[in-house]
């Protein structure tokens, strides 16, 4: 009998930031991880951050099943809508409850904010929305930052290492290792 592999979830809003949604996708799928792109409002393609369109899988409401991470990509419009969004807020309730991760990027951890979850605990995000996420739970300036269950990053350029350490958490180091190597990043 084969483990079940991990499932992952992305959460797409319009305005969202396109590298830091396709670089978590691609890594995870690499990693043979299930990944789901939901569309927070639906199926229509999603107008990113710089223009590039993005076809979500599913609507996030026809979503079903559990999820070993949640990921919310960052970009400051897409990181608004998912803080507004009562769906995301469940979702992101129901992760933190049972202690399944929420992974979120660049300013997407306005949402953790604005939903009420992981108060109190060590993040990290863009630089443009640290006073919001300071008052919501311990700045850190680490690229990427692990506190328990909750996983978060800076920005555009550091979605890879976010994405491996998702990985890592699920996967291992060894299945880490195996897919960083062909990507040829550096450092």
């Amino acid at each position: 009998m084969h483990p079940k592999e991990p499932r992952a979830l992305v959460l797409l809003a319009e305005g969202a930031e396109e590298m830091e949604a396709t670089i978590s996708v691609d890594v995870l799928r690499r990693a043979s991880v299930e990944v789901v792109l939901a569309g927070i409002d639906g199926v229509s393609p999603v107008r990113c951050s710089r223009g590039v369109r993005i076809v979500p899988d599913v609507a996030l409401a026809d979503v079903t099943g559990s999820f070993d991470v949640v990921v919310l990509p960052g970009g400051k419009g897409g990181a608004d809508r998912l803080a507004a969004s009562p769906e995301v807020g469940a979702l992101l309730r129901a992760q933190a409850e049972t202690d399944r991760l929420v992974a979120a990027i660049c300013a997407a951890p306005i949402a953790l904010a604005a939903h009420g979850v992981f108060a109190g605990r060590r993040m990290t995000c863009h630089p443009s929305v640290r006073e919001i996420v300071a008052r919501h739970g311990k700045h850190e300036g680490d690229a990427v930052v692990v506190d328990g269950s909750l996983v978060t990053s800076q920005g555009p350029g550091t979605t890879f290492g976010f994405a491996l350490t998702l990985v890592e958490m699920l996967c291992g180091v060894t299945t880490r290792d195996a897919i960083r190597a062909p990507m040829m990043l550096l450092s």
